[in-house]
């Protein structure tokens, strides 16, 4: 019996190295958009698979194992600002490209521009403009990952969006 016990569990971490080993690029990308940061996004997909490796039985039965391990991520970082969410991070201005170079240069400056302008968003309205765009959740996803009601859910996403339009306003007219 404890033979067998001890096969099973064998398997099941060579399923799990083998899933890590397919998702770990997604998770990762994914983190990054969530938090605007490689080192959280890093910390928070460790903290997640630790969490996942410990549950692989449950987690491997699961419909979607990769959206479990994601809303893992998602819970990983609330739990994060949590401990240190009153911290100040002080934010770069976003740059602008006068004509996007051939190379590529001038969309990535303009990505980096985007998540400069995202990351000055509280973090619970980043979270839901990520989950909301990037990950293309729908709002009751987006309430049950973070906890909250629906109606608060489309809150933080239109109080974000209300933010960046208003941000980008008034570069505009500084612009101009």
């Amino acid at each position: 019996m404890a033979a067998a016990e001890a096969h099973e569990a064998q398997s099941g971490a060579v399923d799990f190295e083998q899933w890590v080993t397919e998702k770990a690029d997604a998770l990762l990308r994914f983190a990054y958009v969530l938090t605007g940061d490689k080192t959280l996004a890093e910390d928070a997909v460790q903290d997640a698979l630790t969490t996942a490796c410990a549950r692989w039985g449950r987690v491997s039965r699961a419909e979607d194992p990769e959206a479990y391990v994601k809303r893992m991520v998602v819970n990983a970082h609330i739990s994060w600002w949590r401990r240190f969410r009153r911290r100040e991070a002080p934010v770069e201005e976003p740059t602008r490209t006068a004509a996007a170079a051939p190379d590529g240069a001038g969309s990535r400056a303009e990505a980096e521009a985007v998540w400069a302008l995202c990351a000055t968003l509280p973090d619970k309205q980043r979270t839901a403009v990520v989950l909301r765009f990037y990950e293309e959740l729908s709002y009751a996803e987006i309430a049950d990952l973070l906890h909250c009601a629906e109606a608060t859910a489309r809150s933080h996403v239109h109080r974000a969006l209300a933010v960046l339009k208003d941000t980008l306003s008034k570069e505009g007219a500084e612009d101009a």
